[in-house]
């Protein structure tokens, strides 16, 4: 039976490379890992996630509303709910409402996908916010437009913090 730390299952430098500079380059490797900043979503990260599920195309204001409080003294599980005015027949459906924001450490909120017989289009959920900021919730609907809602939430102890 093998040890586990037999001599067979150590990490060997490659053929001609000493082990001094294996192991400096390896500790190296770790230290940047460990100083990298953390993700953090910006205004302009949000604009970038918003075209990347539009495909570039413009956004109307209206038809989705989001029900979030505006002030929240907690942002660990902050309630919100998105719904978006559509028929939700075959012909005029919502086909997906995503939300995005600008400060937490990636923009993209939440998404939900939708089809005619989904009845209503609406979902609610509860979400981390990192900061004070806003959200933004798109709807796509099935004629390829895009209609959207936008909310100013104040949290006063924030949440998502990386450190």
């Amino acid at each position: 039976m093998s040890s586990l730390f037999s001599p067979a299952s150590r990490i060997e430098p490659a053929a001609g490379v000493p082990s001094r500079r294996f192991c400096l380059t390896a500790g190296a490797g770790l230290v940047i890992l460990a100083v990298a900043p953390p993700a953090q979503a910006t205004p302009d990260a949000m604009a970038a996630a918003i075209a990347a599920f539009t495909g570039g195309a413009p956004v109307t204001a209206g038809r989705v509303r989001l029900d979030v409080p505006p002030l929240v003294e907690n942002g660990n599980a902050v309630p919100l709910t998105v719904s978006a005015e559509s028929p939700m027949t075959a012909a005029d459906h919502v086909t997906a409402i995503a939300v995005f924001n600008e400060k937490n450490p990636q923009p993209n909120v939440a998404t939900g996908y939708f089809g005619p017989r989904s009845g209503r289009a609406t979902f609610a959920t509860r979400i981390r916010l990192a900061d004070t900021q806003r959200l933004t919730a798109i709807a796509r609907m099935s004629d390829g437009t895009f209609w959207s809602a936008s909310a100013e939430v104040i949290v006063t102890l924030a949440a998502c913090l990386e450190g």
